[in-house]
């Protein structure tokens, strides 16, 4: 049965999570954050056409303003908060505390926020604490998993999860926007699923590093064996971290699915390998001028969080020499010797 859909955010992911759910015959609004007014101009004058990819959005999409929420919002059957980490606490404010509680509230944002406990929550269990702290019950669903927004918006078969506490809701959910090529798992486990979504940027980031760092040495030839040296590290301290935090083996594995996909193809992918070959992240951000860079945000509050964890006796830095390096990198400004040793074992 055809849906009311709200989508809050057009950016890449915003964009395209609006046209799976008009691919999958809802009627859908598609919400500028304050950030969008370019957007929303042109998606308005010019007849769906969104200025920063090349498609246009069909008939069963319509658009508003950030200032005009509520009233897109209003008959929504569920809402799809696509913004991303920098938008997380004007969506809390502006957004979540502003909303009727019993609207079911979806989010597409990948990303954790770390405590003096060296412990990590995800942004639905933040959003939901901190609107308790106010008074409002509510809970937040999420989506997830391996699918870069340019494939997801040309039709390629994509798998994802969505997870949240109410199977019902997450049944509806899944029907309103599965296609032929949209394909949705679904969990009750939001801490793992989110956690697995969010360290992957992390981690493919040091990946997209090596790829920059042995391809600067002789750019003519493929370099896939210290890629994958790199690539089993990250999957290493990845699944060590996300079984510590309880989470499910299907939601591990989606994380795994969506470092691959994200060291790939994606932004990440883009500013690892500019470190990698020896830039700054001055002449990085430089050279990427536009991109929103999520995995900064996440390597760091990771790292910091890993360490005050080691602080306490409860995880051994060694173990995680990726993520330490990866930290490394970003703090000095300057690649230094990838730590290949580091990722040997003995079990002898």
């Amino acid at each position: 049965m055809c849906k009311n859909i709200a989508v809050i955010g057009l950016g890449q992911m915003g964009s395209a999570l609006a046209l799976v759910a008009a691919k999958a015959g809802n009627k859908v609004v598609a919400v500028g954050t304050p950030q969008d007014k370019a957007i929303i101009d042109s998606c308005i004058s010019e007849y769906g056409r969104h200025p920063n990819i090349e498609q246009h959005f069909p008939d069963n999409v319509t658009f508003c303003y950030a200032e005009s929420w509520k009233a897109a919002c209003k008959d929504a059957d569920f809402v799809i908060g696509a913004i991303s980490s920098f938008g997380v606490d004007w969506f809390l404010d502006d957004i979540l505390s502003n909303m009727d509680p019993s609207k079911v509230v979806v989010s597409a944002a990948k990303g954790l926020v770390d405590h003096e406990d060296g412990s990590l929550v995800s942004y639905p269990e933040y959003w939901e604490a901190k609107l308790a702290e106010r008074g409002i019950k509510r809970d937040i669903y999420a989506i997830g998993g391996p699918g870069t927004a340019e494939e997801i918006r040309r039709g390629e078969h994509t798998h994802v999860a969505v997870c949240g506490p109410d199977k019902e809701i997450l049944k509806m959910i899944k029907s309103a926007l599965e296609t032929d090529t949209f394909h949705i798992s679904l969990t009750t486990d939001v801490h793992g699923l989110e956690s697995a979504v969010a360290i992957k940027n992390a981690y493919a980031l040091g990946v997209a590093m090596a790829i920059g760092y042995t391809g600067r040495q002789d750019p003519e030839k493929s370099h896939f064996n210290s890629q994958a040296a790199a690539f089993y590290q990250a999957s290493k301290e990845m699944v060590s971290y996300l079984k510590a935090e309880g989470a499910s083996e299907d939601c591990i594995m989606i994380g795994l699915g969506d470092l691959y996909v994200t060291v790939t193809g994606a932004r990440t992918r883009k500013i690892g390998v500019l470190l990698g070959e020896g830039k700054t992240y001055a002449q990085a951000t430089e050279i990427l001028s536009g991109m929103t860079l999520e995995s900064i945000v996440i390597i760091k509050r990771l790292a910091r969080a890993v360490k005050i964890k080691a602080s306490r006796g409860l995880v051994d830095l060694k173990d995680f020499p990726m993520l330490t390096f990866v930290d490394e990198v970003l703090e000095k400004d300057r690649i230094q010797e990838f730590p290949w040793k580091a990722f040997t074992f003995s079990d002898i």
